[in-house]
């Protein structure tokens, strides 16, 4: 992505290092990065522990007026960290439990946060993480480039953090049901055109008009964007937090199969699995 065009005047760090940093700028933009560009932003334990504390900083922080939410490198956020889940071996479950435990409250952090959530996907937006975010965000910015796949199902296991609610209520049932089950590879335009996100930019563009995006929301009226933010979600927002459970007791199970140990080591080895059921 290209250099991002900030606005002027000092900006308060939140987070200065780690797999998630933040900073507050003068005109209520607290920049959320990812950051674990190496591993295509995937999703362990410590980045999502990090993220919920972050995002949870910014609950109690008064000043912020909207969360621009970015991932480092080429890619927003290539889902849960494969290599990390098979190299857990026998102690995957246990591992899964406690990473989509994060995950979920990452994603029912942000829809809770009174602040606008503007989120932009440059490269892949994959998995239950990646999908999760872009899913949990009031805006959604995407370079041209840009690519959302679901993923779960491909490594024998479920989504997670609230998608299958929250994607069922963005694009419906019959699309929900076919990028959940058949994984397709989602272009941008396609995104934007199924109710995915919110619009298409050039990749050049990207971190500018996702700038501009959220500078025009820290502009409004803070009291009527929270309200109108917590109107819109309050009608999916406990089934989302109700399905978070059902999810994880799901991929708790399954990550302890043989299956999804197949499934992890085909996407390292970039060959098709072969799934047996067991």
């Amino acid at each position: 992505m290209q250099t991002e065009q900030t606005p002027t005047g000092a900006s308060s760090l939140l987070v200065a290092s780690g797999p998630v940093t933040a900073e507050l700028h003068p005109d209520g933009v607290a920049h959320v990065r990812l950051n674990r560009p190496e591993a295509a932003n995937g999703l362990n334990v410590e980045l999502l522990t990090a993220l919920h504390q972050t995002i949870m900083l910014l609950h109690g922080d008064d000043r912020v007026r909207v969360v621009l939410l970015t991932g480092e490198g080429s890619n927003f956020c290539a889902g849960g960290d494969v290599h990390t889940f098979l190299a857990k071996g026998t102690e995957l479950p246990a591992y899964i439990r406690v990473a989509t435990a994060y995950l979920g409250m990452v994603a029912s952090s942000l829809i809770r946060l009174k602040a606008p959530v503007v989120t932009a996907v440059q490269g892949y937006a994959a998995g239950g993480g990646g999908m999760g975010l872009v899913c949990s965000s009031d805006f959604v910015v995407a370079g041209e480039s840009a690519k959302f796949i679901a993923g779960a199902t491909r490594v024998a296991m479920v989504p997670d953090a609230g998608v299958t609610v929250t994607l069922t209520q963005l694009v419906g049932l019959r699309r929900a049901t076919e990028i959940l089950m058949l994984n397709p590879i989602i272009d941008a335009s396609q995104a934007r055109d199924i109710g995915l996100i919110t619009r298409v930019v050039p990749d050049a563009e990207l971190l500018d008009q996702a700038w501009t995006l959220a500078r025009t929301l820290a502009a409004g009226a803070p009291a009527a964007l929270a309200n109108t933010k917590r109107l819109l979600w309050n009608g999916l927002g406990e089934g989302v937090e109700a399905a978070m459970p059902e999810e994880n007791h799901a991929q708790e199970i399954l990550s302890g199969m043989a299956d999804a140990r197949e499934g992890l080591s085909a996407v390292i080895e970039k060959r098709s699995p072969k799934f047996t059921g067991r």
